[in-house]
C-alpha cells in the first residue's frame, strides 16, 4: 500500500487514513467540501478573476517569490494542479455566494442588527459588595476616576486597561451585562450588580451602530452560506461507520 503521510518517524497509507478522519471528527468537514464542490461546478470564471485571488492568496501566505510558493506547496502536501484548483475553488464559491444570497444581504442585516452593534464600557469586578458600593459612590463623588479605580481594585484582566472593555459586540459580554448595556445610554453608571461570584460596576462608554460596509456584507454572505451549507450537511450526509473487526475465537 503506498505511503501517502509520513509524521516524524510515522508513515500512513490510504487505507489508515478514514479511520483517522473519523476519529478527529474530520469526515463532516470533508462532506461539506465535496457538498460545495458539487454546487460550484459549473460556475465560471475570467482570467482576470483568476489572476486577482491568486494574488490575494500569495499575499494572504506571504508568498512573494516562486520558491516559496513551491515551499509552501511542499508543506501543503500539494502541487501546482493543486494550487490552481484551489484558487478557481475560491473563486467559484465567491460566486456562488453572490448568486444565491446577495439579494438577501439587507434584510437578513436587519434582523441581526441587534446583535452586530458594538459597545465600549468600563468595568469594575470585586468579590465584596461593601467595597462595591464604596467604589461606585466615589465614582458618582468625582473621588476617584472610573480609570484609577479599575487599576487598583478591579480583580479581572480589565485592571489592566483601567476597566475599559471593547469595542465588542453587544451580545459578547456575559448576558446579564449584555442585558445592562442595552438598557443604558453613553454616561450612564449602574450601581453595583451581582453576576455570578463577583459584584461588578458598569458604565456604558460608547454604542457603535452597525453598518452594511462591505466587510459586514461579506459577513453575512459567508454566514449565509455556512447556514445554508449545515442544513446541506444535515439533510443529505450520511455516515456509516466501519464495521469492527470480530475478535479471533479462541478455544
Amino acid at each position: 500500500m503506498d505511503v501517502v503521510l509520513r509524521i516524524g518517524n510515522r508513515v500512513f497509507n490510504s487505507d489508515e487514513l478514514f479511520p483517522l478522519l473519523a476519529q478527529y471528527q474530520m469526515l463532516p468537514k470533508l462532506a461539506q467540501e465535496i457538498l460545495v464542490d458539487n454546487e460550484i461546478a459549473n460556475i465560471e470564471y475570467t482570467e482576470t478573476e483568476y489572476d486577482q485571488a491568486y494574488q490575494q492568496l500569495c499575499q494572504q501566505y506571504q508568498l512573494d517569490t516562486d520558491e516559496k510558493v513551491q515551499t509552501w506547496l511542499e508543506r501543503q502536501g500539494m502541487n501546482r494542479e493543486n494550487l490552481q484548483t484551489l484558487v478557481t475553488r475560491k473563486i467559484k464559491i465567491e460566486k456562488y455566494k453572490q448568486e444565491n444570497w446577495d439579494n438577501k444581504v439587507e434584510s437578513y442585516f436587519l434582523k441581526r442588527k441587534a446583535q452586530l452593534d458594538r459597545v465600549v464600557y468600563s468595568l469594575i469586578r470585586v468579590e465584596k459588595a461593601e467595597l462595591a458600593q464604596e467604589l461606585y459612590f466615589r465614582i458618582q463623588e468625582n473621588e476617584g476616576t472610573f480609570r484609577e479605580l479599575a487599576m487598583e481594585f478591579s480583580q479581572g484582566a480589565e485592571a489592566q486597561t483601567g476597566g475599559l472593555i471593547g469595542p465588542v459586540e453587544i451580545n459578547a459580554p456575559h448576558p446579564k451585562i449584555a442585558q445592562i448595556l442595552n438598557t443604558c445610554q453613553p454616561g450612564d453608571l449602574v450601581p453595583p450588580t451581582r453576576i455570578g461570584e463577583w459584584i461588578v460596576i458598569i458604565r456604558l462608554e460608547n454604542f457603535i451602530s452597525a453598518k452594511l460596509d462591505p466587510p459586514m456584507r461579506q459577513r453575512m454572505l459567508d454566514e449565509m452560506f455556512r447556514q445554508w451549507l449545515n442544513k446541506q450537511t444535515t439533510e443529505e450526509v450520511s455516515f456509516f461507520p466501519e464495521p469492527a473487526i470480530p475478535s479471533p475465537v479462541t478455544s
